[in-house]
Parts: C-alpha cells; sequence; structure tokens
C-alpha cells in the first residue's frame, strides 16, 4: 500500500444534522489516520452546479493524491453511476482522484485535467455495507471509498472501468468574443483552459459575452470571462442595465459601491466593497443557473 494521502469533503449537507459527522466516521472507520479536511457543506441543496465550481477552484490547491470525496446529488438511488476517476498525465502518477456520483459535479476538474481512467463503483467489498442506504451513498459508498483509495488501494479494485468520455458534463454556456475581432468560442471550464483554447485577440477593442456561473457566500457574482481576457486592459462590464469600470481591488471603490474585479479564483466578478452584488442587483440562484448575459467592453 501507497501511504496515506489526503482526504477532502464536498457536499450540501449542512452542518445542523449529523450527515457530516456520520461521513467522517466511516471514513475514519476505514483508516482513522487520514488527513480529512473539509471544503465545503454549504452548497446550496442539490446546486450541482455551484458544487462543480466550488471544486474546480479549490482542486490545484492540493498536493499530488488527493482524493476529494463530493457529494451532491439529487439521483441519488436512481440510475447514475457512482465513479471514482484518476487525474493526470497517463506516465505520471495522478495528481489526485475524485468519488462521487456521475452528475456532472466533476466537469470542471476534467475540462482542466487529463483523465487517466475511472471506474463504476461496483465492488462492494470497499462500501460500508454491501446493502447501502438508498438515500446516503455518501456514507455507504462514497466515504469509505475515498478513505481506500486514500489509504493506497488501486483505482482499479473499486469496480468496472469506464470509458471516460461516457462521463457526464454539464452543459455550462461558453462566452463569446464579439465586434472587431472574428467571432470565437471558448470553453469556461477554467482560465488556464480558456486561454489555452482561445488565446488572445489582436484588437484593441472588443465585447465579450458571458454569462454568472457561480454566486458566493458573500454575493460576489462570478462569471464565466477569465482574467486572461481583461488582463492589462482598460475594460468595463455590463449586467442588468448596469455598467461597471474594471478595477484592481474592492479599495478601488467607495464603500457601498458596486464594482467589477477579477476575483482569487481567476474569474471576472462583480461585487460591492463592503456589501452584497445578488442582493444589489436582485439575482438568486435560479437566474444564475439559467446563465444571465453579461458583457465586457475592453
Amino acid at each position: 500500500m501507497e501511504p496515506s494521502r489526503v482526504l477532502t469533503l464536498l457536499s450540501d449537507f449542512g452542518l445542523s444534522d449529523p450527515y457530516v459527522g456520520v461521513m467522517k466516521g466511516a471514513i475514519a472507520q476505514v483508516n482513522a489516520s487520514l488527513t480529512v479536511i473539509d471544503l465545503t457543506h454549504q452548497i446550496p441543496p442539490q446546486d450541482i452546479a455551484l458544487a462543480r465550481f466550488a471544486l474546480m477552484t479549490a482542486y490545484p490547491y492540493f498536493p499530488a493524491g488527493a482524493v476529494h470525496v463530493a457529494v451532491v446529488d439529487p439521483g441519488v438511488g436512481g440510475t447514475r453511476r457512482a465513479i471514482a476517476v484518476a487525474i493526470g498525465e497517463m506516465a505520471a502518477p495522478p495528481t489526485g482522484f475524485l468519488v462521487g456520483p456521475d452528475n456532472g459535479i466533476f466537469s470542471g476538474v476534467f475540462a482542466a485535467h487529463p483523465i487517466i481512467a475511472a471506474v463504476s463503483l461496483t465492488n462492494s467489498h470497499y462500501w460500508r455495507t454491501p446493502a447501502p442506504s438508498v438515500t446516503f451513498h455518501g456514507r455507504d459508498i462514497f466515504a469509505p471509498v475515498g478513505a481506500h483509495l486514500a489509504s493506497g488501494v488501486l483505482l482499479t479494485e473499486m469496480g468496472d472501468r469506464l470509458e471516460p468520455e461516457t462521463l457526464v458534463r454539464l452543459n455550462v454556456p461558453v462566452y463569446r468574443r464579439l465586434e472587431n475581432c472574428q467571432l470565437e468560442a471558448d470553453s469556461i471550464e477554467t482560465p488556464a483552459a480558456v486561454l489555452a483554447e482561445g488565446g488572445d485577440v489582436a484588437c484593441s477593442s472588443y465585447k465579450l459575452t458571458g454569462c454568472i456561473q457561480a454566486i458566493d457566500h458573500f454575493g460576489n457574482v462570478i462569471t464565466n470571462i477569465p482574467e486572461a481576457q481583461v488582463s492589462g486592459k482598460q475594460w468595463s462590464l455590463s449586467i442588468n442595465n448596469v455598467t461597471l469600470p474594471g478595477q484592481h481591488t474592492y479599495s478601488d471603490s467607495l464603500p457601498g459601491e458596486l464594482l467589477a474585479l477579477v476575483g482569487s479564483h481567476g474569474w471576472v466578478e462583480v461585487a460591492v466593497n463592503g456589501g452584497n452584488a445578488q442582493a444589489r442587483l436582485h439575482l438568486n440562484r435560479e437566474l444564475a443557473a439559467n446563465r444571465i448575459e453579461i458583457v465586457i467592453s475592453c
């Protein structure tokens, strides 16, 4: 067996019920010495799109070989597959592992990092029980499988091989460049991926049409426009008939003012200095899921 790895947990379980603690108990039954890190358990219920964004932006900050268990699973007990995936280059050890439902929650990571191998979690030897609850696969399948992987058990032991191209990806809208430049469409999954696919443009003025891909705890409205498209340029952002100049920091605006800037995640966002942009712009998570249009002029 390999040395124990880091194991992370992400869910929509909240903290008022014992579900998260019970998952950690299932992990400890396998290996109580694992380092278990909570990414978040405050994903709004059934919000797979926000879970995708949270895991995608957190993934690069963990050591090679970390196991990420993600459970936002409205299809639990149904026909959706339970999966584990090894991420990285074919000729090198995995940079990480993903464990959870095959419902698109991992599609952000898939877009930025190659898949080495994937399996369906059909080997009940690595489950907590061969008769798992139909409503709590996080406890009975995903947490123990993650613990076994983090303890060095091989991915291939966990179940039947899957073709990577069959794994579910969310249908996330793309951003587009318009006007003085030829129209191009790019993947929005990660800033690095976008830059690699779309590159830069040889013109001084153009527009980008995008959308909202996430709204965080502070009410910051995070778009699908990557930093590379506005870096070093003068730019403004328009949303809901409000136009905002691009700023560098929150303190570049007065307290209570709306502003646009690039967040620590590498995406253009709309914020309020000391306030909540979601509330100010009267946006809700249903609107975010429907991808409200944002226009940026550079």
